[in-house]
């Protein structure tokens, strides 16, 4: 056998290996999640260099099929069921619901002595074992009785409403920008803040953000940057959409001249919106910023502008996250409810409702509209 076709014939043996969901290592562990991208070609199919490349892209195509995070949880999601699967003692293939079932109840009461999951959370958790599964070529039905009444119970005995961050208000975000220092990495932040406010972005779409379209390939965004204020073009969870901001009353507290001025001074012209800094500070590096730094950036400032300070450091850290960001502009927006929906990107009003939490409840009072 000629070198070429020997090396075609391992690159074969290792597209089927990768293909067949129950290699021996899963089959002794049961604890590795199937890559959303693992496809080949059939046995009986000669491979070819332009096959190849199509396999490779139709990889690519899956893993781009669901966000990043959501694989992760997924990921994590099927390592646990699988250890509690080999600790208890039945097999996590084929799918059973009678043991899905068991599992659900055992999140909600553990016997262990460890912490209960939320009705919610458990809910989650049945969602990335229904995906796993199919990833593996089976079916889990939610609707059957061994789950769905389990779940149902889960839901009426444990639910609880949803815990909600804490709206990020205008004089919240002003006391934020105010504690950043004014070198390359403050501009940086400072800019994030305020575009992230004044956008109702969440924090992937902030780090997402490319200046020009087609600058990269990881690129979840554009910005074009206008007379009248910023134009942003976003791949959002539901699909594209266009974000205006406009230009604010004041320099200190305008999101596109903060940008504006973190563009010019760290000489962007190119590529990601928000990149990391030298460790002086003084220089912007190439590598694009990641989304938690968007959270430690809140939480930090949140500290650093004594919001909240009537509660203990660790609840006010509790309390806010990016999302925090978007709950602000619902809340403090003083326009027509249609506005802040598109701007949010919501595709109903009742979601931009969950997002507009007030800390001066009873503004609107009923009570006394309606005559009492």
């Amino acid at each position: 056998m000629s070198r070429t076709a020997g090396n075609r014939a391992l690159h074969a043996a290792k597209s089927h290996t990768a293909h067949t969901w129950a290699t021996d290592e899963d089959q002794r562990d049961k604890s590795v999640a199937p890559d959303s991208g693992a496809f080949a070609l059939p046995s009986h199919v000669a491979s070819s260099g332009t096959l190849d490349q199509l396999v490779d892209a139709a990889r690519d195509y899956a893993k781009a099929a669901t966000a990043e995070n959501t694989n992760k949880a997924y990921t994590a999601d099927w390592t646990h069921f699988a250890r509690w699967c080999r600790r208890k003692g039945p097999d996590p293939l084929p799918p059973s619901p009678e043991v899905i079932g068991l599992y659900l109840t055992d999140l909600a009461t553990p016997a262990n002595g460890a912490p209960a999951l939320s009705a919610s959370t458990i809910d989650r958790r049945l969602s990335g074992l229904c995906w796993n599964y199919a990833q593996r070529g089976f079916t889990l039905d939610r609707k059957d009785r061994h789950i769905a009444t389990v779940l149902a119970g889960i839901k009426r005995k444990h639910g609880r409403p949803p815990q909600q961050k804490e709206a990020i208000l205008a004089d919240d975000i002003r006391a934020m920008v105010a504690t950043l220092p004014h070198d390359l990495r403050g501009l940086r932040d400072r800019a994030i803040l305020l575009l992230g406010y004044a956008g109702g972005l969440r924090r992937s779409e902030i780090v997402g953000l490319d200046l020009g379209k087609d600058d990269t390939i990881d690129s979840r965004g554009w910005v074009d940057i206008l007379g009248d204020g910023a134009v942003l073009t976003l791949h959002a969870k539901t699909g594209w959409r266009t974000v205006e901001i406009g230009r604010g009353s004041s320099d200190q507290t305008c999101p596109v001249h903060a940008l504006e001025q973190w563009l010019h001074f760290a000489r962007i012209d190119f590529g990601p919106l928000f990149v990391r800094t030298s460790r002086d500070g003084k220089r912007a590096l190439d590598a694009r910023l990641s989304d938690k730094h968007v959270a430690r950036l809140i939480k930090q400032t949140v500290l650093d502008a004594g919001i909240r300070s009537d509660l203990p450091q660790k609840e006010r850290l509790a309390l806010f996250s990016g999302h925090s960001l978007r709950a602000g502009l619902a809340s403090s927006a003083d326009v027509e409810e249609r506005y802040i929906q598109k701007q949010l990107g919501h595709a109903s009003a009742e979601m931009t409702r969950r997002y507009q939490r007030r800390r001066d409840r009873f503004r609107v009072n009923l009570t006394k509209a309606a005559g009492l």
